[in-house]
């Protein structure tokens, strides 16, 4: 941490901030994670349709991503997050009308808006290392993502305490409580300082987007981001639900994801000092491995055991493997080509989160959990492989 104290105070009021930010943002994820599936099975006349508004919340996401990075390229990090809370704001009164009504699809709407609010968070992670020193950028990532220990605590809480609150309209009272986060966190981006990309003199132009992505160092990286948020969120999405046909109760399945984002989160302050110890590549490994040791732990039953401590394992191999694949992501561009760069980045790990929504109720309607977990195996592998390969490339390089 000596490092840490170190860092600029602009940057460590600019991570606090966006710490908190990401927090409050986390804590609409876990709520949706813990009750979107249930809301869309009691709200859709297809049960099979049950994850979709998770998916579409997902997909704007995705969607949001590229004109987000460069209206902010434009305008500044602070005015675009903050026209994203004031989405996130609009999403969950959207959410609360739906219930109400009973309209699956209006909820789908409502949770389409909310992920407009998180295409812009998304960018909350590299915002803290835009102003950072090179080799501290690492421990700001890591250090914002901390804020979704914030999330971990209070969402799966909140959601638990708020379920009821507009009875008879169960669960609307949770989404109806997602304002206020939504506000004050609009009320924290005021007082980001984050300073524009700057282009020193006599930097090299920007290259295309299509050269900067063919480099190795930024296929690894972003396909690992990929592989680390689809995986988790394909077994994690599902697992309400699966918990719920196992005879487990809501309180049940809102303490399995908090321990999970408990998990996801908490590592995150000592994350980046493990990769500037041992290596970016190495705590990659170990996240892939962890995740894989999370399949294992599934494929042994459907106990209260099993998806507790599978759901831990699963948090934290995500928090190695993405941390890790972001710190790559900042070494493949210039500053010129910072905004375009991070815009594939989260187009490319959002479309796959989004995906993975939509799907993932669909497999486990159709096949089971054994199949959704069978089928992250493949993926996982593949990231380990291309993780080893990558540094031992980078190992060669200087004898080359």
């Amino acid at each position: 941490m000596k490092e840490a104290n170190n860092a600029p105070d602009a940057t460590r009021r600019n991570v606090l901030l966006l710490a908190i930010c990401h927090g409050l943002t986390g804590i609409g994820n876990t709520t949706m994670i813990v009750e979107s599936a249930l809301v869309g099975h009691m709200l859709a006349d297809n049960k099979l349709l049950a994850t979709v508004p998770l998916g579409l919340m997902h997909l704007a996401v995705m969607l949001a991503a590229f004109p987000a990075s460069m209206l902010m390229q434009r305008i500044g990090r602070r005015a675009g997050f903050s026209i994203g809370a004031v989405a996130g704001l609009l999403g969950t009164l959207i959410c609360v009308q739906a219930i109400v009504a009973g309209s699956f699809w209006l909820f789908c709407a409502g949770t389409f808006v909310n992920g407009i609010y998180n295409g812009f968070a998304t960018f909350y992670r590299f915002a803290a290392a835009d102003g950072a020193r090179p080799e501290w950028k690492s421990r700001a990532i890591s250090y914002v993502l901390a804020g979704g220990v914030l999330a971990a605590v209070l969402g799966p809480e909140m959601a638990k305490r708020t379920t009821d609150l507009m009875s008879p309209y169960t669960f609307a009272g949770s989404f109806a409580a997602l304002a206020a986060t939504s506000v004050l966190a609009f009320f924290l981006i005021q007082f980001l300082r984050i300073p524009p990309a700057r282009v020193e003199r006599g930097e090299a132009a920007a290259r295309p987007l299509a050269e900067i992505a063919a480099q190795p160092v930024f296929l690894v990286a972003v396909s690992s981001a990929m592989i680390a948020y689809g995986v988790m969120n394909f077994v994690m999405t599902v697992t309400p639900l699966a918990m719920s046909l196992c005879g487990f109760g809501h309180a049940d399945s809102a303490t399995v994801i908090q321990w999970h984002a408990l998990a996801m989160f908490v590592p995150s302050f000592f994350t980046g000092d493990l990769i500037r110890r041992f290596g970016v590549a190495r705590v990659m490994r170990a996240g892939a491995l962890l995740m894989l040791a999370c399949i294992a732990v599934n494929m042994t039953g459907q106990g209260y055991a099993q998806f507790f401590s599978s759901l831990l394992l699963l948090g934290l191999g995500w928090n190695f493997l993405f941390v890790g694949g972001t710190t790559l992501v900042t070494e493949s561009y210039r500053p010129a080509e910072r905004a375009r760069v991070q815009a594939l980045n989260d187009l490319l790990v959002f479309g796959t989160v989004a995906t993975t929504a939509m799907s993932s109720g669909v497999v486990h309607g159709f096949a089971g959990w054994a199949w959704i977990n069978l089928a992250c195996i493949p993926f996982l592998v593949a990231s380990l492989a291309a993780v080893t390969w990558l540094a031992a490339r980078r190992a060669a390089a200087p004898a080359a």
